[in-house]
């Protein structure tokens, strides 16, 4: 079958003469970086390689930052660099696709990435600045020089184009990152084996424990998200008034984390009424009503790409109701259960099981489970759930759920350690058409979600300058919205 090449629309611009790209290749003035400039993770990040290099002795580790993906046609979606480079190399932005971090048997690292497209001259690439839509810097910015890179990284930087001749080099034992770069995972000829499920998971183990460099990135998350917070409630005069009210208020936190950030850390949810009880609801296109809940669920990512994540659930008309404190009030006391359990040494689950402790005797005493806390509470039963389903918390880093590749023995089944960041964010969800539930219970859904950091004798609530009381809530939505 023969595809008649009048069919192919190809690019609407217009051709390039020889003319205008000899003019092109001319009359460029040097560019160069600052001297001194380095990326923000420049003196943390050589220990933090050295640790992965020594848990594989003798061995070439391979962590690619990724490929771009098309969004839609010729439109690709806005490119960040997976966690596990981005903590590795300091290297953040959107100019790193493609480019892969390489630790030599040795423990050397080297960098392999795209330099700068060149101005003229014989190089076949000269014309990639203006001509090319995916690379060129005329459309979508300045890459750094490989000289500049170095530089900014600490890392010794080589071109691309030879990681195809690192690769064609066998006999050498290879560990990859696996699924994060197609055209990699194509070139080793596996789709990622038990060896790379191991690289996979030290990788995310090396996340586990914050340094102190992290903790103060992971704060200013937070403070960023707690303005984009003190905005939405601003808001809400005007969104009650629109259409889509979750909508006007996704995009005003949403403003917040791209003026003060990367953007966000994952898909802003901002559920009002019944919809609060989708615990993952980012459509966002529903109206605000005076009287219902809105719960808000966000995170600010920073330049560095750690991001906060936060949740508050505040009545929409700016006072609760007698059926929405109750609520509140169980989840309240279920997340100060979860929170008095942290300390170094606690098992991770720990504050999950206190917290769904209160929320059972709480469902019980109001008669929504027709058996005792205790029955329903039994790994056999777990009854409960049905009006909360999923845990109360996860690690957080530079990924919304951080090191999820670790080993349950290191996470899940593993203990508190002082420098560990996570959520705890226990919910009620009681679902509009749930007829277990008394009418006036339905279509109310409530979490409440802090960050804390462990500290050497409990938790740090990093989160605490948002009210988490209904009296301080009340207090400071009357204040923000007057």
């Amino acid at each position: 079958m023969t595809t008649d090449p009048g069919l192919h629309t190809g690019s609407h611009d217009l051709p390039v003469s020889p003319a205008l790209d000899a003019f092109m290749g001319t009359g460029w003035a040097p560019t160069p970086i600052p001297a001194d400039q380095r990326v923000a993770a420049h003196h943390v990040t050589p220990a933090r390689r050295a640790r992965l290099a020594a848990a594989f002795p003798g061995e070439r580790l391979l962590v690619p930052a990724g490929q771009l993906k098309v969004r839609s046609n010729d439109c690709d979606y806005r490119f960040r660099p997976h966690s596990a480079y981005a903590h590795l190399t300091g290297l953040t932005g959107e100019d790193q696709a493609g480019h892969v971090l390489v630790l030599e048997p040795d423990g050397e690292a080297v960098l392999y990435a795209r330099p700068r497209s060149p101005r003229g001259g014989a190089d076949p690439r000269h014309a990639e600045f203006y001509r090319d839509r995916r690379y060129g810097e005329f459309w979508v910015g300045r890459r750094p020089e490989l000289a500049e890179t170095e530089q900014l990284s600490g890392i010794r930087t080589v071109h691309l184009d030879g990681l195809a001749g690192l690769l064609a080099r066998t006999g050498q034992p290879t560990r990859l990152l696996a699924g994060v770069d197609p055209q990699l995972d194509a070139a080793l000829g596996r789709p990622g084996g038990p060896e790379d499920a191991a690289l996979a998971a030290a990788l995310s183990e090396l996340r586990l424990v914050k340094d102190p460099w992290e903790v103060r990135q992971l704060q200013l998350s937070v403070d960023h998200t707690t303005a984009g917070f003190e905005d939405v409630v601003r808001a809400l005069p005007t969104a009650l008034r629109h259409g889509r009210g979750e909508r006007w208020l996704e995009g005003t936190f949403n403003l917040r984390a791209r003026a003060e950030g990367n953007g966000t850390g994952f898909e802003t949810i901002v559920a009002s009424g019944a919809h609060a009880c989708v615990l993952h609801w980012t459509r966002n296109d529903g109206p605000l009503e005076g009287g219902r809940l809105l719960l808000l669920d966000a995170g600010v990512e920073t330049d560095t790409l750690y991001t906060a994540d936060i949740t508050r659930t505040l009545p929409l008309g700016g006072t609760f109701s007698p059926v929405q404190r109750d609520v509140y009030q169980l989840v309240l006391a279920a997340q100060e259960a979860a929170i008095a359990t942290l300390k170094p040494g606690a098992c991770f689950r720990d504050f999950h099981r206190a917290a769904m402790r209160v929320i059972a005797e709480g469902l019980a005493e109001w008669g929504v489970l027709r058996v005792s806390a205790e029955e329903a509470l039994r790994e056999d039963s777990g009854l409960y759930r049905r009006y909360t389903l999923c845990s109360s918390g996860h690690m957080l880093g530079l990924d919304l759920h951080d090191c999820a590749k670790a080993r349950a023995g290191t996470y899940l089944d593993g203990v508190l350690e002082e420098g560990m960041v996570l959520t705890v964010e226990p919910g009620l969800y009681l679902q509009p058409d749930d007829e277990t539930l008394p009418v006036e219970l339905r279509g109310i859904g409530v979490r409440i979600e802090d960050d804390l950091v462990i500290t050497a004798d409990g938790a740090r609530l990093m989160s605490g300058a948002l009210p988490r009381t209904i009296p301080d809530i009340e207090e400071w939505m009357g204040t923000l919205m007057s």
